[in-house]
C-alpha cells in the first residue's frame, strides 16, 4: 500500500470576485488551445495582472465533455476571468481585461467565435466595443438563437454575443505540497491539477496549474504588496532559525492555486486535488496558505469539517 501524505488540519484563505465566463469555438482542438492560450495569458495572479483567468473545460464534439452543445456545434472551450472585489473600479477593470483579451486574442484566432456563458442582470456592452473594429462594416446579426455581432476580417468573419454577463465568484483557493525533492513536489501537484482541470466550474491560474512561488501579503519593501513566504523557502530554513516551517526532510514546496463560481466548486475541487495527490511517493504533507481571515472571509478546509 503506497504511503499517504500528512494532510495538515488548516485552510485555504479565499476572498470575492467578480467573473466571466465565456465560451470559445473554433474549427478544431489546435485553434482552441491557440485561442485559450492567448486569452488566458499573463493572468496568473492578481499580484501584478489585470486579472486571473484560465481553462474551465473543454466542450462540445470530440472534446472531454462532448455532452455540452456549443451554440454552432463545434468544440469548444470554456474559460474564466476573476477579478476581486476589493479591487478599486472592479467592473471597470474586469471589462478592460475582457476586452482585450477578447478582441486581441480570441478576434485574432483563426475560426473561432466567442459567446457570453453567464446569462445575469450585470452585463458589458462587450461585442458593441469590439465591432468597432468592422469600422461602419459590422452587422448586428441573429445566429444560432442568439443576437449577435458580426465583424467582417480578412480571414472571413468574427462573431460574438452582444452582451456579456459577470457574477460574484471566488478566488485564493490554494494547495501546498510538502515534497522530499523537487520532483516529488511538482508530481503531487501535477496530479493535483489534473484533477481540478475535471472539476466543474474551478479553473487553476499558474503556468500548469502549479506555482513554484507561494507569495504571503506585505513585504519589508514599502513599494511590494506581496512577497515571497520566507517561512517556507527551504533554501532559508538554516537562515531563519525557528522562525521557519519547513521540515528537515523537504527540499521543495510547490502550490497550486484555484478560481471559480461557488466556494462549493472550491470545496469539492479542494478534495478531489488532494485525493489524487496524498499517495505521490515523496511527499510528505498537503497544506494551504492563510493569513487568520486577513485576505478573505472564504474557508476552504482540508479535512472535512
Amino acid at each position: 500500500m503506497a504511503q499517504r501524505a500528512e494532510i495538515e488540519d488548516t485552510y485555504a484563505e479565499a476572498f470575492r470576485s467578480i467573473y466571466a465566463r465565456i465560451l470559445v469555438t473554433a474549427r478544431d482542438r489546435r485553434w482552441l488551445e491557440h485561442a485559450a492560450a492567448a486569452a488566458t495569458g499573463h493572468a496568473s495572479s492578481t499580484i501584478m495582472c489585470d486579472c486571473e483567468a484560465g481553462v474551465e473545460s473543454f466542450v462540445g464534439p470530440g472534446q472531454e465533455h462532448p455532452d455540452f452543445e456549443t451554440p454552432d456545434g463545434r468544440p469548444g472551450v470554456i474559460l474564466q476571468f476573476h477579478v476581486p472585489r476589493f479591487r478599486k473600479n472592479r467592473e471597470r477593470a474586469l471589462e478592460k481585461a475582457l476586452l482585450a483579451r477578447v478582441s486581441q486574442n480570441v478576434l485574432t484566432c483563426p475560426t473561432t467565435t466567442c459567446f457570453n456563458l453567464l446569462d445575469v442582470p450585470q452585463y458589458f456592452r462587450l461585442g458593441r466595443k469590439i465591432a468597432y473594429f468592422g469600422d461602419g462594416y459590422e452587422q448586428r446579426v441573429e445566429r444560432y438563437g442568439r443576437h449577435m455581432w458580426q465583424i467582417p476580417t480578412m480571414g472571413g468573419h468574427f462573431l460574438l454575443d452582444r452582451r456579456f454577463g459577470f457574477a460574484d465568484g471566488i478566488m485564493g483557493g490554494n494547495l501546498w505540497f510538502f515534497g522530499r525533492s523537487e520532483d516529488a513536489a511538482i508530481e503531487a501537484a501535477e496530479r493535483a491539477a489534473e484533477a481540478v482541470a475535471r472539476m466543474p466550474d474551478v479553473i487553476t491560474t499558474f503556468p500548469g496549474g502549479i506555482a513554484a512561488s507561494a507569495s504571503k501579503a506585505g513585504s519589508r519593501y514599502k513599494f511590494l504588496f506581496a512577497s515571497t513566504y520566507e517561512a517556507y523557502c527551504p533554501e532559508l530554513r538554516e537562515q531563519l532559525g525557528e522562525r521557519s516551517h519547513v521540515p528537515q526532510d523537504v527540499r521543495s514546496i510547490m502550490e497550486i492555486v484555484m478560481n471559480g463560481a461557488s466556494l462549493a466548486a472550491l470545496d469539492a475541487a479542494t478534495q478531489a486535488a488532494i485525493a489524487a495527490s496524498v499517495e505521490t511517493p515523496g511527499l510528505v504533507k498537503i497544506s494551504a496558505g492563510n493569513y487568520g481571515g486577513r485576505l478573505g472571509k472564504s474557508f476552504i478546509y482540508l479535512l472535512p469539517k
